[in-house]
């Protein structure tokens, strides 16, 4: 969100840029994109790109530089604090990372926008934050932290689980004329948290499929079981219910899949458009409290609103570790796992995260 000369002034030594430096020669573009092209793709092509967002609107040119506005400075008595370096430090080196990925396996020379890649993206504007949500990454406290810094609610705990997602009392990018997400995309501070990619996915299937649901079930859970089992019974062919790993991960690695994509198993590289957007913030999972809490600092957020650390769903249900994630993939055999390593292999990739399997390549 800081331009070229901007800075958080942390010290002399210290690099005082946490956003990239050689974009500026990028751009992005609202642009239409013509739904009649598709026709002419093969069905493999078909299936990646249907969900895109068709805009019928004339081009508006975005610079891809980093945003226009200082990102807050940290106070003065905070400027030789270690910590804040250290942590200042890391997000420089995430998002050199992140950049040289993009750099090398995307395009980075203009680049086409569509409300379809920001329709992810919750807007707070009193202190001027674009968080892009991605499901099992903590999206549910995020949710409720935004509300709370919108003036919504004064407690994150005072805000149930239906409310966050389902009250609809967060904006979303995509909402905004051509106009207002050029001006956010360029003068908010951008974030995201991400979360290592097998854990996230065995997260996503505890929630949905080994708890009652009553949409996860009947759509995806009927579809699975009727593709993946041997003789299915039919009273888990009629609810959906009991889908098994191992079928959930026949069914994600199918080109050809009975149901479509979920948000909830889906690449943060799709979710969140990294190689086309500048986040300036790229927080991690596995150290959600500090790197929250050090988001909140730089924003200059209220002193007495931390993340929370609550469980939201499941509350009694141990978490989804790297030893629960293990015992899952356990069950698959050495092709579906290296299968699902190259699904993620992006995310893996931009997020440096390592292999989670000795017998990877």
């Amino acid at each position: 969100m800081v331009k070229q000369n901007d800075s958080l002034h942390l010290s002399e030594n210290v690099p005082t840029k946490l956003q990239s430096t050689d974009r500026g020669q990028s751009s992005i573009m609202f642009a239409m994109k013509d739904q009649q092209k598709g026709e002419e793709i093969n069905s493999i092509r078909l299936h990646k790109r249907r969900r895109r967002f068709i805009i019928k609107k004339s081009p508006i040119l975005i610079s891809m530089n980093s945003s226009i506005l200082n990102l807050p400075t940290l106070k003065s008595e905070d400027r030789n604090n270690n910590k804040w370096k250290s942590l200042y430090q890391i997000q420089r080196e995430r998002k050199q990372i992140m950049r040289e990925t993009c750099s090398k396996y995307k395009s980075n020379n203009r680049r086409i926008i569509t409300p379809y890649h920001v329709s992810r993206i919750f807007v707070e504007d009193k202190y001027r934050v674009l968080y892009c949500e991605v499901p099992k990454a903590g999206c549910s406290n995020w949710k409720r932290v935004l509300m709370v810094l919108n003036g919504l609610a004064s407690s994150t705990k005072d805000i149930q689980h239906n409310t966050v997602h389902y009250g609809n009392y967060l904006k979303r990018l995509d909402g905004f004329d051509h106009k207002g997400i050029y001006h956010r995309l360029n003068t908010y501070t951008k974030m995201l948290f991400i979360r290592e990619p097998f854990e996230k996915l065995v997260s996503a299937f505890r929630d949905k499929f080994e708890h009652p649901n009553n949409y996860y079930h009947p759509v995806f859970g009927k579809a699975i079981i009727s593709r993946y089992r041997v003789n299915a019974t039919k009273e888990a062919l009629r609810t959906g219910s009991g889908v098994k790993f191992k079928e959930f991960i026949q069914y994600l690695l199918d080109v050809h899949r009975p149901v479509g994509m979920d948000i909830h198993w889906d690449h943060v590289n799709r979710l969140c458009s990294p190689c086309l957007i500048d986040y300036d913030f790229v927080g991690k999972f596995e150290s959600m409290e500090e790197d929250a809490n050090f988001f909140l600092h730089l924003i200059g957020a209220p002193q007495n609103l931390t993340f929370p650390k609550f469980k939201d769903r499941h509350s009694n249900e141990e978490r989804t570790t790297t030893k629960i994630t293990q015992q899952y993939f356990a069950q698959l055999s050495p092709s579906q796992r290296q299968r699902s390593y190259d699904f993620y292999y992006m995310d893996y990739l931009m997020f440096n995260y390592s292999k989670p399997f000795e017998d990877l390549y």
